[in-house]
């Protein structure tokens, strides 16, 4: 038979409170206070942190400069007025005094005021009006002729028809003549009644030469009305 030992347990340990271990806690922490107080390590603790909360307190971003103040404005420059000196009225003449018997030959004054003589005026310069411009000379014209004897018109031709049926008269034709004298056109100005005399007159000028129109020496185209008769014999 097997015997059994009883199994012994160990002693016990006695148990710590709670509120042993908060007191405890407490006087350690106070020691170890005290002790930092004593070696100095708090007061260079203060020492470090103080300054750099100054630091942060003392610097701050510069103030921005204030505006310089607007100029003061300029004075305003019155305008000088000269005055005139006063004009004084003229000297009065002295009175004499009445006397019912003045000494012969004595000059006597003036018994009563008299006004101040008007001022004279001065005489002004009249300038002599300036003399009218002169007109300007009119252009000398000569007109176109064709009696010059280097020219050597022929005579007109007379119309066969006209002869024997007796027509006869006097034809104007103007002409316009151009600088070397020879006509250009030519228009009926006057009529002699009959048609082929008209038409021959103006055949005939537009076959002519004449000496051209001048204005002051210079040749001119210009317009000239040239007689044509027609007679018979």
């Amino acid at each position: 038979m097997n015997s059994t030992v009883p199994f012994s347990q160990p002693p016990a340990l006695p148990r710590i409170s709670r509120n042993v271990l908060i007191i405890g806690s407490v006087l350690v922490f106070h020691a170890l206070a005290l002790w930092a107080l004593q070696s100095g390590l708090v007061r260079k603790a203060i020492e470090i942190v103080v300054p750099v909360e100054m630091l942060s307190e003392f610097i701050e971003p510069p103030k921005p400069k204030p505006a310089p103040p607007p100029p003061p404005p300029a004075p305003e420059k019155k305008p000088i007025v000269k005055t005139k000196a006063p004009i004084l009225p003229p000297t009065p003449q002295p009175l004499a005094i009445a006397d019912p018997t003045p000494t012969p030959n004595a000059p006597t004054g003036a018994t009563t005021p008299q006004p101040p003589a008007p001022p004279i005026a001065a005489p002004v310069a009249v300038s002599p009006p300036a003399p009218p411009a002169a007109p300007p000379a009119p252009p000398k014209i000569v007109l176109p002729s064709s009696d010059a004897d280097y020219l050597r018109n022929p005579p007109p031709t007379y119309p066969a028809m006209s002869k024997r049926l007796n027509e006869q008269g006097k034809v104007l034709v103007r002409v316009f003549i151009g600088v070397d004298g020879l006509p250009e056109k030519a228009e009926l100005k006057k009529s002699s009644g009959y048609e082929r005399l008209d038409k021959s007159a103006m055949e005939y000028i537009m076959k002519c030469r004449f000496v051209p129109g001048k204005v002051n020496g210079t040749p001119q185209p210009m317009w000239y009305e040239a007689p044509v008769n027609y007679v018979l014999e």
